[in-house]
């Protein structure tokens, strides 16, 4: 399995179209409580974004602006722009989606054209968001999942990942174990056991991961272990079957450091999920 698709398989997000059509005026988007990212797709026309980290675009072509996490903006278009667009709100959800939030890049501006991939995707996009049918709003969506993984893919393909889980992937001396760590996840891994799967000295191994994942191994394990184990809870697996399946001996335990992580047992966490 290739390593964008190792992450993807345990990793629980979506993106959600909420906005398609012709902008006149000034949207504020990603206010102080939202915990979602952006895609916004520029069919034609005019469009200017700015951001409050300080990013400014704007765009006279069709392309993609993606902010992975949350971000404060504002989308911008007068009258005579004509600027015809699609928006969605982009949910990697928590666990090992915060961990790849975090190794993505804060903005990504990208100009699409109907011959490369993401640009074919967003092309197809345009033209169900733009014209009513049935099922369109569930076409829209799934669109946007894929769009999303396609983005993904680029971002990994150019290396504008500096720093988290894609650089450890694609990292020569760390992508071995970052494989088996999310292949294995229920082996009793220690420091000493990672190094010697990198083939590395415990010193250097754990100085190289910190620098380039962004975390000490035992946490990065941790928070893998806690994704892994809510994608087996949303299932309705039993808490003492995630608990060996993810590397805990019995349920209490996997429930100490869920909550430690979660601020919630696996239960409560489970029921707000669903909520």
């Amino acid at each position: 399995m290739d390593q964008l698709s190792q992450i993807l398989e345990n990793l629980s997000f979506n993106a959600d179209v909420f906005f398609s059509g012709n902008l006149c005026g000034i949207q504020s988007l990603g206010g102080a409580d939202s915990k979602k990212g952006h895609l916004h797709l520029l069919k034609s026309g005019v469009l200017t974004i700015v951001c409050e980290e300080g990013h400014k675009v704007t765009l006279d072509k069709p392309s993609v602006i993606f902010m992975p996490g949350p971000s404060k903006h504002q989308v911008i278009a007068s009258e005579s722009d004509d600027a015809e667009l699609v928006c969605a709100d982009v949910d990697f959800h928590s666990g090992s989606g915060a961990a790849l939030v975090n190794a993505l890049p804060k903005f990504i501006c990208l100009n699409i054209g109907q011959h490369d991939p993401v640009g074919r995707t967003a092309h197809w996009l345009f033209e169900e968001a733009f014209n009513k049918q049935a099922g369109q709003q569930m076409i829209v969506n799934k669109l946007g999942d894929i769009f999303l993984i396609q983005m993904l893919r680029h971002v990994i393909k150019e290396g504008i990942v500096i720093q988290g889980m894609l650089a450890g992937m694609a990292h020569p001396q760390l992508s071995a174990l970052m494989t088996a760590l999310h292949k294995r996840p229920q082996e009793q891994w220690t420091v000493e056991l990672m190094a010697e799967t990198a083939l590395m000295s415990r010193a250097k191994f754990a100085a190289l991961f910190k620098d380039t994942i962004g975390q000490a191994p035992s946490d990065y394990l941790t928070d893998l272990r806690i994704a892994l184990a809510q994608g087996l809870l949303k299932k309705d697996k039993p808490v003492s079957f995630v608990a060996n399946e993810v590397g805990y001996e019995h349920g209490s335990a996997l429930a100490r450091v869920f909550r430690k992580k979660t601020g919630l047992s696996p239960k409560e966490w489970l029921m707000k999920f669903r909520k």
